[in-house]
């Protein structure tokens, strides 16, 4: 079994623009592990993300993430290491003026795909795996915010991701779409997909239980203890 961490970060200092929001962040997330990354809005939670897609620099420390380095790593690498992950947002994100099935087409083409059979197939693998196989024609207004959601997930899983970044997934849905979200994302880390999520939500990191790592004053560090009050 690969046991090479799939994110790691040893002694790295997390920017939001110019500024350090998280000081000295050690994390090693293995394949296969379900991770919460949790804390107060504006602890520096998104940027952990952001710097795992390469969106923000990392400056100080060791950063490495699906076998890239992060540290002066070049433009024209960052889109291979982004088609090694899927990233879910809290805004779904989807284009609004293509249907579900060209919102995934979109993206299988923008990443090397051509053969017009093994995308339909890809496609409806994907929705089917997340229980939308009937709303490939719909359009993203035609769909509850729990479907828009699952559709965001169908597209972060087309290229077969070894981790799903989630960036506080259900930050706008009702407590039971987001209970189903979760349920989503439990079924698929059971199928081997790492996951690592952002959320402010202890209701969630409680019912699904996980490794948490908890922001504060400028921090990120794993909870050991499970009888440690996280403070959100």
């Amino acid at each position: 079994m690969d046991m090479e961490p799939l994110i790691h970060f040893k002694d790295a200092d997390i920017l939001n623009g110019e500024n350090v929001v998280i000081y000295s962040l050690d994390m090693d997330i293995m394949p296969g592990d379900f991770v919460y990354v949790v804390g107060k809005v504006g602890s520096g939670k998104t940027s952990i993300i952001r710097t795992m897609t390469a969106e923000n620099r990392l400056l100080k420390g060791e950063g490495e993430v699906c076998g890239y380095r992060l540290n002066g790593i070049k433009a024209k690498d960052i889109p291979y290491l982004r088609r090694q992950m899927g990233v879910v947002f809290q805004d779904f994100q989807l284009l609004t003026d293509r249907s579900v099935e060209e919102n995934l087409e979109f993206v299988l083409r923008a990443t090397g795909w051509k053969d017009r059979s093994l995308i339909d197939a890809r496609i409806s693998e994907v929705l089917d795996n997340v229980g939308m196989a009937t709303k490939a024609h719909k359009m993203p207004h035609q769909l509850s915010g729990g479907e828009q959601q699952r559709i965001a997930i169908a597209r972060a899983l087309l290229n077969k991701p070894s981790v799903i970044l989630a960036d506080e997934p259900t930050g706008n849905l009702d407590s039971e779409t987001a209970d189903e979200i979760l349920q989503l994302l439990v079924q698929l880390n059971r199928g081997g997909t790492a996951v690592v999520m952002v959320t402010h939500n202890r209701a969630i990191f409680e019912k699904y239980p996980g490794r948490v790592f908890s922001c504060r004053q400028e921090h990120c560090e794993e909870v050991i203890d499970e009888g440690i009050d996280i403070t959100l």
